[in-house]
């Protein structure tokens, strides 16, 4: 195995894991009224688009160091984690391209459709994203060994596939609020988590190689 995928998969699952806690920051903040807009919702999207490309990337690699017989799970989680690319990219860059910018010129009433609040078109855009970037964790545990570290990594995984529940129930509970989000709150653990540990796996394996 070319060690190159090693250092990519390292490099693209820190930066993963480097925005995702930005993000977790950001949505504290935010909750707490410390950053108000449009400060919190360009800071929530853009970190939140920072984690797009690198987690792709970072479960790409895991598809290649992933052995023969275990293929079948490796690209079905990545084909789960395009899907979630897909969706949320199309969230954020229509947020911070057109939504916030046409707020900020009192133009809201001409772009309304596109405004992500709850159980709106983008809203749903989201929980799709997050919901099979749940279904991609859950589709890369056979992946991993049960013993050594894999073994943690696998866990990590399966934390973030338990909460993933949780996240569709927050974006699909007729009423939502603030009380209702923090339900989801072990989100903000378990998937940068994830990102961390895989990245570190990785490591762990350009120092064997």
């Amino acid at each position: 195995m070319n060690t190159d995928v090693y250092k990519y998969g390292f490099l693209f699952g820190m930066i993963a894991f480097i925005s995702n806690a930005l993000f977790v920051v950001v949505q504290m903040l935010q909750l707490f009224k410390v950053l108000r807009y449009p400060f919190d919702e360009i800071f929530i999207y853009s970190f939140s688009l920072g984690i797009v490309i690198p987690f792709v990337l970072e479960i790409l690699a895991l598809h290649y160091i992933t052995p023969d017989d275990k293929k079948f799970w490796s690209h079905a989680a990545l084909i789960f984690t395009v899907i979630y690319a897909v969706f949320v990219t199309a969230n954020y860059v229509v947020q911070l391209s057109t939504v916030i910018p046409a707020t900020l010129k009192g133009n809201s009433s001409q772009i309304s459709i596109l405004i992500q609040t709850p159980h709106s078109l983008f809203w749903d855009f989201d929980a799709i994203g997050y919901i099979s970037m749940g279904i991609a964790t859950l589709l890369a545990i056979p992946i991993f060994e049960k013993k050594g570290f894999q073994k943690i990594v696998r866990i990590s995984f399966l934390a973030n596939v338990l909460v993933t529940p949780l996240i569709g129930f927050v974006y699909f509970y007729p009423d939502f609020s603030e009380k209702i989000l923090l339900i989801a709150l072990p989100w903000v653990i378990t998937a940068p988590m994830a990102m961390l540990l895989l990245a570190i796996l990785f490591k762990k394996r350009i120092i064997l190689n």
